[in-house]
């Protein structure tokens, strides 16, 4: 590890939070926290997410989240009505910035979720947890609202594939991470070797530097935004929170495979020897067909979404008129 980023992984690393929701409603003053959860096809997980997050939204020392909003990705299942009957605000991906056209993934959710927010701080995590903590909400927004430099807090955690036994030793998620992710930014932005996940999607970020960002497609955005904030502000603009353990829907090789395509995209626009240059547009992959490999090609999106600031006076839900800030809109007119 660089020394720099041994000192910062010293100082801007908290193994153990320990920040109480009253402290943090304190030291939130006038700021407001959106939560958003990305969701596509996670109608099992995302109501027991959204009830586990909602007493941060009415606790007895102040309300520390102020909106839950679930942004659905095309679901073709009840993920849209288990987020409402758990009382998420729910924009489906088409509701949002209603004359801009729609893409598929991630990342481009989580652009048009700014769109959807009033929050000056976001929190963004992931619909398929399986035993979500609330915990997470709090530890994510200690850095940001008691600390002046961090812009970007990150998640880490334990990744068990199977029961967790509390140790290492039950670990064996973050495949991507440790075989693709953690070697390249050893190569091509080694001040970043001190960041455990870097592509984990709970993170939270001040709405300032998010809509001013550049959203990657599809699974690139979570190391895309990583590696812009780190480009704008150093080591000193971000921070990292230990989250416990994290359990979800776990991914086959074949999709592990596409997640990688669409990361590696990511890093290389940003990060690579001559950043922007046009790489492939397909990951070919092979399956046994009746004894026979045969290809099977992905597209691998390369064309990032433009910072929200960028658009002029966006209509978020298709009702017209100009929005108080590029991007935002009024959550009692939804």
């Amino acid at each position: 590890m660089r020394p720099e980023t041994a000192r910062w992984f010293a100082c801007r690393t908290w193994q153990q939070p320990t920040w109480s929701v009253a402290e943090l409603v304190s030291a939130k003053r006038a700021r407001s926290v959106s939560v958003v959860l990305p969701a596509l096809n996670e109608a099992a997980t995302v109501g027991g997410i959204v009830t586990a997050i909602r007493p941060l939204t009415t606790s007895a020392c102040g309300r520390l989240v102020d909106e839950i909003v679930v942004m659905d990705s095309g679901s073709t299942d009840r993920t849209c009505a288990a987020a409402a009957e758990a009382g998420a605000r729910v924009f489906r991906r088409d509701d949002v910035l209603p004359t801009v056209d729609v893409r598929p993934g991630k990342g481009e959710v989580l652009w048009r979720s700014l769109a959807a927010t009033t929050g000056d701080v976001v929190v963004f995590i992931d619909a398929d947890l399986i035993g979500f903590e609330a915990d997470f909400v709090p530890a994510l927004l200690g850095p940001l609202l008691t600390e002046a430099d961090p812009m970007l807090v990150k998640g880490f955690y334990r990744r068990p594939l199977g029961p967790d036994t509390g140790t290492a030793d039950g670990d064996g998620g973050g495949r991507v991470t440790e075989i693709l992710v953690r070697p390249l930014l050893a190569q091509l932005r080694p001040e970043l070797g001190g960041v455990i996940q870097p592509i984990g999607g709970e993170y939270a970020a001040r709405r300032e530097f998010l809509a001013s960002a550049s959203f990657a497609p599809g699974y690139g955005v979570d190391i895309g935004l990583l590696l812009d904030a780190h480009e704008r502000y150093g080591l000193p603009g971000l921070a990292q929170v230990n989250l416990g353990a994290r359990r979800h829907r776990n991914r086959d090789l074949p999709e592990l495979g596409v997640m990688s395509g669409h990361v590696l995209s990511a890093v290389l626009d940003r990060a690579g020897p001559e950043p922007g240059t046009d790489g492939a547009d397909s990951l070919t992959q092979f399956v046994q067909v009746g004894g026979e490999w045969l290809p099977r090609e992905h597209r691998v999106p390369r064309a990032d979404r433009p910072p929200m600031r960028a658009l002029r006076n966006p209509s978020p839900a298709g009702r017209g008129g100009e929005p108080g800030w590029a991007g935002q809109h009024d959550p009692a007119t939804s």
